[in-house]
């Protein structure tokens, strides 16, 4: 038995126009698992969340690069978001709705609707070297299977 894990990573520089490539990229990977439209939808949305936050707060002298992992992981979808720029001074506070460093531009809602719409959501970061974003997310159908099992017990 192997022990591949099924998995793709892919890099590009912190520009606006890859926000829609890493959307797309990973609605087409997490297609492989049994998600509604609705659950890619959100999917899409985090990881787009995820990727302006990198392309607006991270390299703030230009361009940088930024790293997405994507990972199926018994049944459920793993996204990483890394980057290597400026880092989150503080996280609990950037977690909070309207909580914004570029108001004039953002409404502050990333993190927040990473949090209400991925099944799991963990930020690790350093000022000056970068932030880590995992989601995970598994289909409403595994957690239905996941349940009834529960009660079988």
């Amino acid at each position: 038995m192997s022990s591949v894990q099924d998995y793709v990573t892919l890099e590009f520089p912190s520009l606006p126009e890859n926000v829609g490539f890493a959307r797309n990229a990973t609605a087409i990977y997490a297609s492989r698992l049994d998600f509604t439209l609705d659950e890619i939808d959100d999917i899409r949305m985090c990881v787009s969340e995820a990727v302006s936050n990198a392309v607006v707060h991270a390299y703030p002298g230009g361009p940088g690069l930024i790293r997405m992992h994507l990972a199926v992981e018994g049944d459920k979808l793993v996204v990483v978001i890394e980057d290597q720029g400026a880092g989150i001074a503080d996280v609990d506070w950037a977690k909070q709705p309207s909580n914004t460093t570029a108001p004039e531009e953002h409404l502050g809602l990333g993190l927040y609707f990473i949090s209400e719409f991925m099944d799991e959501f963990e930020i690790e970061t350093q000022v000056g070297h970068g932030t880590r974003v995992r989601m995970a997310k598994k289909p409403s159908q595994a957690k239905q299977h996941e349940a009834a099992s529960s009660r079988l017990l």
